[in-house]
Protein backbone atom coordinates (compact mmCIF):
# COMPACT_ATOMS: atom_id res chain seq x y z
CA UNK A 1 0.00 0.00 0.00
CA UNK A 2 2.83 2.69 0.86
CA UNK A 3 4.53 1.75 -2.59
CA UNK A 4 1.05 2.10 -4.45
CA UNK A 5 0.99 5.73 -2.78
CA UNK A 6 4.79 6.51 -3.26
CA UNK A 7 4.19 5.85 -6.81
CA UNK A 8 1.49 7.77 -7.45
CA UNK A 9 3.04 10.56 -5.36
CA UNK A 10 6.23 10.26 -7.81
CA UNK A 11 3.66 10.41 -11.02
CA UNK A 12 1.50 13.28 -9.87
CA UNK A 13 5.15 15.58 -9.25
CA UNK A 14 6.55 14.30 -12.93
CA UNK A 15 3.16 15.84 -14.53
CA UNK A 16 3.38 18.67 -11.81
CA UNK A 17 7.06 19.40 -13.16
CA UNK A 18 6.90 19.31 -16.92
CA UNK A 19 3.46 21.13 -17.25
CA UNK A 20 3.85 24.43 -19.09
CA UNK A 21 1.93 26.74 -16.48
CA UNK A 22 3.33 29.51 -14.14
CA UNK A 23 2.01 27.53 -11.20
CA UNK A 24 4.16 24.66 -12.31
CA UNK A 25 7.77 24.44 -12.02
CA UNK A 26 7.56 23.74 -16.57
CA UNK A 27 10.42 21.68 -16.34
CA UNK A 28 10.30 19.83 -19.90
CA UNK A 29 12.94 21.88 -22.15
CA UNK A 30 15.71 20.80 -18.96
CA UNK A 31 13.96 16.52 -19.00
CA UNK A 32 13.69 16.88 -23.16
CA UNK A 33 17.50 17.71 -22.81
CA UNK A 34 18.24 15.31 -20.25
CA UNK A 35 16.67 12.49 -22.49
CA UNK A 36 18.33 13.61 -25.49
CA UNK A 37 21.50 13.17 -23.44
CA UNK A 38 20.46 10.21 -22.49
CA UNK A 39 19.84 7.98 -25.16
CA UNK A 40 23.09 7.44 -26.71
CA UNK A 41 24.39 6.41 -22.81
CA UNK A 42 21.46 4.32 -22.58
CA UNK A 43 22.20 3.08 -26.30
CA UNK A 44 25.87 2.24 -25.60
CA UNK A 45 24.93 0.14 -21.94
CA UNK A 46 22.60 -1.69 -24.07
CA UNK A 47 25.01 -2.25 -26.61
CA UNK A 48 27.91 -3.49 -23.70
CA UNK A 49 24.87 -5.98 -21.97
CA UNK A 50 24.33 -7.44 -26.21
CA UNK A 51 27.89 -8.50 -26.90
CA UNK A 52 28.59 -9.60 -23.36
CA UNK A 53 25.58 -11.80 -24.16
CA UNK A 54 26.84 -12.70 -27.33
CA UNK A 55 29.78 -14.06 -25.82
CA UNK A 56 28.75 -15.98 -23.25
CA UNK A 57 26.39 -17.56 -25.84
CA UNK A 58 29.69 -18.41 -28.28
CA UNK A 59 30.99 -19.42 -25.13
CA UNK A 60 28.08 -21.84 -24.07
CA UNK A 61 28.08 -23.44 -27.74
CA UNK A 62 31.36 -24.24 -27.57
CA UNK A 63 31.23 -25.93 -24.28
CA UNK A 64 28.21 -27.54 -25.83
CA UNK A 65 30.46 -28.74 -29.05
CA UNK A 66 33.24 -30.01 -26.29
CA UNK A 67 30.58 -32.12 -24.54
CA UNK A 68 29.18 -33.45 -27.30
CA UNK A 69 32.67 -34.85 -29.03
CA UNK A 70 32.83 -36.41 -25.19
CA UNK A 71 29.57 -37.84 -25.13
CA UNK A 72 30.26 -39.31 -28.70
CA UNK A 73 33.55 -40.84 -27.39
CA UNK A 74 32.53 -42.41 -24.67
CA UNK A 75 29.94 -44.04 -26.52
CA UNK A 76 32.13 -45.23 -28.80
CA UNK A 77 34.45 -46.37 -26.12
CA UNK A 78 31.83 -48.19 -24.48
CA UNK A 79 30.65 -50.19 -27.85
CA UNK A 80 34.53 -51.36 -28.43
CA UNK A 81 34.43 -52.45 -24.86
CA UNK A 82 31.06 -54.01 -24.95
Amino acid sequence: MVALIVGIVFMVFAVYSVLPFSWALDWWQPVLEFLKGGIPIAALLIGIIAVFIGIADIKDRIEAKKEEAEEAAQAAQAKKEG
